[in-house]
């Protein structure tokens, strides 16, 4: 992934919008890239851990909201957009409590992460749990977003995944755990790019209500291992009548975490 530029509007134009039932506040631009609910579900699924690095943290929404619910965590989150990254620093501090002592922003291409000739933060092999939520759209699928934030947040080609997931590996100490969000068309690029370096692998789709296909998929995997994978009950956001389902309201309403099964 590359540098971009996005052009972060003025102070009286960012928008200052509640997650979690307002346990979480997140400034962000009016357009380009939001965050909304794929963050607030990567955040549920991931298990606790001590050491936590969030990749493309945008402004912060699934890093932080994983801090809001592990308190004991420690979150680095990694932004290569400057205006972005400075947000995410502006959202820790700005939360109640302050979560600016244990989250830390690092301004940085993924690609260079945890190779020597990269930036020192986050260290390699020192990560307990990686959240990703990777560019979702193939440019050879999608039709780009004129505006450059969201084509950048947006789209890379399913087979680039796999740069985000060496990364991954490169930061995680053995045994490290994984958790992503994408798109079920992405699940070959996906599956391909975690063989030989993750395994225990967990799928589960995640549908926008009842009977309707799954629109996203929430990936777990274990560094080093070499359990076969395993496919999980799938999260179903609304019911029948439009409603936010039961499951829905406790994970982005209550903070709750999505269980094992």
């Amino acid at each position: 992934m590359s540098a971009g530029t996005e052009e972060v509007p003025a102070e009286d134009a960012l928008t200052d919008d509640a997650f979690l039932g307002g346990r979480l506040q997140l400034l962000q631009p009016p357009r380009g890239h939001r965050a909304g609910h794929d963050a607030m579900l990567l955040a549920a699924s991931a298990p606790e851990a001590a050491r936590v690095v969030d990749l493309g943290a945008g402004v912060g929404a699934a890093g932080l909201a994983y801090a809001v619910r592990v308190p004991a965590a420690q979150v680095t989150l990694v932004e290569i957009v400057p205006e972005l990254a400075g947000l995410a620093l502006r959202n820790a501090a700005r939360q109640s409590p302050d979560l600016s002592g244990r989250v830390r922003v690092v301004e940085a291409d993924v690609a260079t992460l945890g190779r020597p000739s990269g930036p020192p933060e986050p260290p390699a092999r020192a990560a307990d749990l990686v959240l990703m939520n990777p560019p979702f759209n193939d440019p050879a699928r999608h039709r780009l977003s004129p505006h450059a934030g969201r084509a950048l947040a947006h789209a890379i080609a399913d087979a680039d995944v796999a740069t985000w997931l060496r990364a991954a590996e490169r930061l995680l100490a053995p045994g490290g755990r994984l958790a992503l969000i994408h798109r079920p068309e992405a699940i070959e690029a996906l599956l391909e790019g975690l063989k030989g370096r993750f395994g225990a692998v967990t799928i589960r789709p995640v549908h926008p209500g009842p009977g309707a296909p799954a629109h996203r998929l929430l990936i777990g995997a274990v560094k080093g291992r070499r359990t076969p994978p395993a496919v999980l009950p799938g999260f179903v956001l609304a019911e029948d009548a439009g409603r936010p389902s039961a499951a829905a309201e406790q994970v982005l309403r209550e903070g709750r975490a999505i269980g094992p099964d």
